[in-house]
Formats: structure tokens, sequence, C-alpha cells
């Protein structure tokens, strides 16, 4: 992590500047940057943990929930309504009214346009050649030409010149008026500005630049460095809560609680297992002698009241022994 890396310029000017801030400006700067960049890669941790975890989940749920309830019905009426209504009701309607808007409205106008307006167009036209046209050159043409020839002409070239003249005058005017403008505004404003440009502002320009530039490349040195740092401090982090958390509960899983858990399974629970398996055989044994006995007694009971058994085999069936 060398400081003093990046471009070298020549010693001299802003060269002097800029090696003259640049080793306190990375130092505040490392300074100020580490905290930000520790905070930033943990929020960053916890925001991929988070995604992963909690938002890309719900972010599904929500997907699924969305399309059963926009997307879905929308596609069920479209299909299951809009198209077969579609199809089925507003097809057969326009073809119906485009064949009503034909008969009621297109063939009459036709009828109209070829019987009607077609000859009375033909009439005006024929009107207007042989009657207007003559009447219409000789009442406006011929006096219209004659105005324009002898009067119109001669007074705009008379308008004509005296344009020019005016335009060559005003155009005097105004490069004498924009000539003693420019030398004014040149001496009073241009060089006066000039000047406090290249006196003043531009070295300061050039010098704000510098620590601009050098405030720029620290941080980015700041950045990288504290991304080394922030890395090492998280593996230490890591590694402290495998010591102390870990490990530890490993350790005391593996040589406390599993050997314990053997022996409270076999000292103890094996034992009740089988002794309940046990009573369980016993009671089950005690409740077979007693169907067996009530048995017996039913029909020693049916014997002595003179009843029939009932058929073979019931209420006297006995449970054969184990092998036979």
């Amino acid at each position: 992590m060398d400081l003093e890396k990046g471009p070298r310029e020549e010693p001299g000017g802003e060269g002097r500047l800029a090696v003259a801030l640049r080793v306190p400006v990375r130092i505040v700067v490392l300074v100020l940057v580490v905290p930000v960049r520790m905070v930033w890669d943990a929020l960053v941790v916890a925001g991929r943990f988070l995604g992963d975890r909690m938002f890309r989940p719900v972010g599904r749920a929500l997907l699924w929930v969305g399309r059963a309830v926009l997307v879905w019905p929308f596609v069920a009426l479209w299909r299951w309504v809009l198209v077969p209504l579609w199809r089925w009701v507003l097809v057969p309607l326009g073809v119906a009214l485009r064949w009503l808007g034909t008969v009621l409205v297109v063939v009459p106008a036709a009828a109209l346009y070829r019987w009607v307006l077609t000859p009375l167009g033909h009439a005006a036209v024929w009107f207007c050649a042989r009657v207007l046209t003559p009447l219409g050159r000789g009442l406006f043409v011929v006096p219209a030409v004659w105005l324009y020839r002898w009067v119109l002409t001669p007074v705009g070239h008379a308008l004509l010149w005296c344009g020019r003249g005016l335009a060559w005058l005003g155009s005097l005017l105004v490069t004498g008026i924009g000539t003693a403008l420019y030398w004014t505004v040149r001496v009073l404003v241009v060089l006066p500005v000039y000047a406090v440009w290249r006196r003043l502002l531009a070295p300061v320009g050039r010098a704000l630049a510098v620590v601009a530039r050098e405030v720029g490349a620290a941080f980015g040195h700041a950045w990288r460095i504290a991304g080394y740092i922030s890395l090492a401090v998280g593996r230490a982090l890591a590694v402290f809560f495998r010591w102390t958390l870990v490990e530890p509960a490993r350790w005391v899983y593996r040589t406390v609680l599993t050997p314990v858990g053997h022996v409270v399974r076999d000292a103890v629970l094996r034992p009740v297992a089988e002794a309940a398996r046990s009573v369980g055989r016993v009671t089950r044994d005690a409740l077979r002698s007693v169907r067996v006995t009530a048995r017996q007694v039913r029909r020693d009971v049916r014997r002595a009241l003179g009843m029939p058994a009932g058929p073979a085999g019931i209420g006297t069936r006995e449970k054969r022994p184990a092998g036979r």
C-alpha cells in the first residue's frame, strides 16, 4: 500500500504543489474513508443476505400473487368472454351494418353523383368556359395588365431605388456605430477581463485543479486501501467469532452433549422403551385372555338357557397355541 503511487510530475510550478499536497491529503482522506468503506461493506453484506433470504422469496410470492390476481383473471376474461363475443356477436353485427350502409348510403350516393351532380358539374364548366371567362377577360384582365405596366412598375422601380439608398446609408451608420462600440467594449471590458483572467484566475484555477486532482486521486487510493482494510477486519471478525462461538459450541456438542445423549439413550430411553413394549405385550395378552373368557361364559350361558350356541366357530373359537 504505497501512498506515493500515481503519475509523477516534474518539480516546478504545479509539480511542486502536487508533491507538497499529495502525502498529507492522502493520509487525511484515508482516515476519513476507512470507516465509510467498512460501513459500506457491512451494508453490502447485509443487503446480499436480506436479498437472498427475504426479498427474493417475498418477491416470488408477490409475483405469484400478482399473476393470480391481475394476469390470470384478465386472460380468462379475454379468452372466454371477449374473444367469443367478438367472434360470434360483433363480427356478424359488423357484416350486417356494412351491408345495410352499402344499401342505404353508398348506392343512393353513387346514383346521386352519377345522375345529378355530374350533369350539373358539366353544365357549370360549360357556363364558366363559354360565358364567365370572356366576360372576366374583358372586365378585369385588360385593365389589370395596363395598371401593372404603366403605374405599378414605375412606382416600384422608384421605391426600389429609394430603398437601396436608405439601405446603404443605414449600413454605413450601423458600421460606424458598431466599430465604435467594438473598440469601446474591447478597451473597457475585454482587455481588463483578459488581464484578470491571465494574471489571477488562470493561476488560481490551475492550483485548484491540482488540488482537486490530488484529492480525487487520494480518494481513489484511500477507497482501495479501505477495501483491503475492511476485508482484513471482516476476516479477523470471522476468525474471532469462529474461535469464540462456533468452535466452542462444536466442541461442547461433540465432547459433552453427544456422549451425554448416548448415555441417556442407552441408560434411560432404551430401558423405558423396552419396559413400555413389555407392558404393551402384557396388556395385549391380558385383553386377549379376557376376550376368550367372555366367549366361554357366553357359550355356557347359552347352553344353560337351552339356546343354540350359534353357527360353528362363533362364540366358541379359541386362540390356537403357537406352532400348531
